[in-house]
């Protein structure tokens, strides 16, 4: 059987050459990973996948400046940053 794991080196060539699919897969082993600055990195080169995963990290943590971030590079977050805008205030942790 042939070994069909690709590695990073060859994703990244790829990706450089404009193939989404590898951008996808670089961002989805940076998410595995838990390597926020290389996904933040592929945002910055126009991956939506990374975007993505992004946003669902800040939304899970309640960061509303990673989501403003996220959104100012072009990855539309309205949707979480309402829904965490409109939740109610802990008073106790402001």
């Amino acid at each position: 059987m042939a070994d069909t794991r690709i590695d990073r080196e060859t994703l990244r060539e790829l990706a450089d050459a404009g193939n989404e699919a590898a951008l996808d897969r670089l961002a989805d082993l940076a998410d595995e990973t838990g390597d926020t600055r290389e996904l933040s990195e592929l945002l910055d080169e126009g991956s939506a996948r990374a975007g993505f995963l992004l946003t669902r990290r800040a939304a899970a943590s309640g960061d509303l400046r990673e989501l403003q971030r996220i959104s100012d590079a072009g990855f539309d977050t309205a949707d979480e940053m309402e829904r965490l805008l409109n939740a109610p205030v802990d008073e106790k942790n402001p």
